[in-house]
């Protein structure tokens, strides 16, 4: 089976964006983007909701073949090319998208099915609210957060919609010389 993994940055108190999607205080360093690099080779799926999804699109396809693209961005641009993307809306359709399923309902159902098939992880990046969903109905199989050190008083939450206790392991923690702390987590499984 398949876990279902989900990755995001969050302040410490707790958000994942600003009140607008604002992301501009997440620190990023090559050491965390080359940490972040052998997490996607565990992966052959990435799965987006919609605003986070068409975010992507604009960039990534094209990211290696820019004069002044990094390392990252063209090892990330390779990863997510060949990958397989799942996308989570209600107003999409997967007419003209290569490599693309769109699931629009049934979404315990539709996620479970994918997991059961033979593959590597399936990632998440950001997609706050396909996470709320996909945690309201107990689908996250592990946790990656990366805690950064600041403190943006609201905005988006981390989590929501969680509709019952949820026991956790804490399998591995990571210090980044950028401030960033890594907590990786699993459901246990009792």
């Amino acid at each position: 089976m398949r876990n279902l993994i989900f990755f995001m940055h969050t302040s410490l108190d707790g958000f994942v964006a600003g009140l607008n999607g604002e992301m501009n205080w997440i620190k990023f360093d090559d050491e965390l983007f080359d940490f972040v690099g052998t997490m996607t080779d565990k992966a052959d799926t990435a799965l987006y909701g919609r605003v986070t999804y068409e975010m992507m699109q604009s960039y990534w396809p094209t990211a290696a073949e820019q004069p002044n693209a990094s390392k990252h961005d063209k090892e990330h641009s390779a990863w997510y090319s060949k990958v397989s993307k799942i996308v989570l809306s209600k107003t999409m359709n997967e007419k003209g998208l290569d490599n693309t399923t769109i699931i629009s309902g049934q979404l315990a159902d539709n996620i479970n099915e994918i997991k059961n098939q033979d593959g590597k992880n399936i990632l998440i990046f950001g997609s706050p609210r396909a996470s709320h969903s996909l945690l309201g109905q107990g689908l996250i199989d592990e946790f990656w957060l990366f805690v950064n050190p600041v403190l943006l008083g609201q905005g988006i939450p981390l989590f929501k919609n969680v509709v019952e206790t949820t026991q956790l392991k804490l399998i591995e923690s990571k210090t980044f010389s950028c401030g960033v702390i890594a907590l990786h987590y699993e459901k246990n499984r009792n």
